[in-house]
């Protein structure tokens, strides 16, 4: 399944009256991810810095970075599929390029998230730029 992309999801969070509803819809978003194969859930892809266990592989294909993140919490899948919509099938450049404080703040997300999982979100984002960095040079 092809996520909506980071300004669609805005939107669509937009049209939620209440936060209860826009759990639920990011949980939807992290159920549609594929996920990891169990063998592919090594210890050197779990991203560090996560209060639940997420391991991403990255690749690069045409110039760009993808990524295929598994979680082993329903709302942490969620979060990565936001992550996602934001960074994946991009340039490193686009990458590095892109606001996600602002994409953040748009969604009005960490102030409707534990320290910790925000902590998780921004190891997720740190990693993912690393890897972009790492690309460019």
């Amino acid at each position: 399944m092809q996520l909506p992309s980071s300004q669609e999801i805005i939107d669509d969070l937009a049209f939620f009256d209440d936060w209860e509803q826009r759990y639920q819809y990011i949980i939807d978003l992290g159920k549609a991810l594929p996920g990891l194969p169990e063998e592919e859930r090594t210890a050197d892809r779990l991203v560090k810095g996560c209060q639940s266990q997420v391991w991403m592989v990255a690749r690069s294909k045409d110039g760009k970075l993808l990524f295929d993140v598994d979680s082993d919490a329903v709302i942490v899948q969620g979060l990565l599929a936001l992550v996602l919509a934001a960074y994946n099938d991009k340039t490193p450049v686009q990458i590095l390029d892109f606001d996600i404080d602002a994409y953040f703040e748009e969604l009005d997300l960490e102030r409707h998230i534990t320290p910790t999982r925000g902590n998780g979100l921004r190891a997720i984002v740190a990693k993912i730029n690393g890897l972009a960095r790492n690309a460019v040079h």
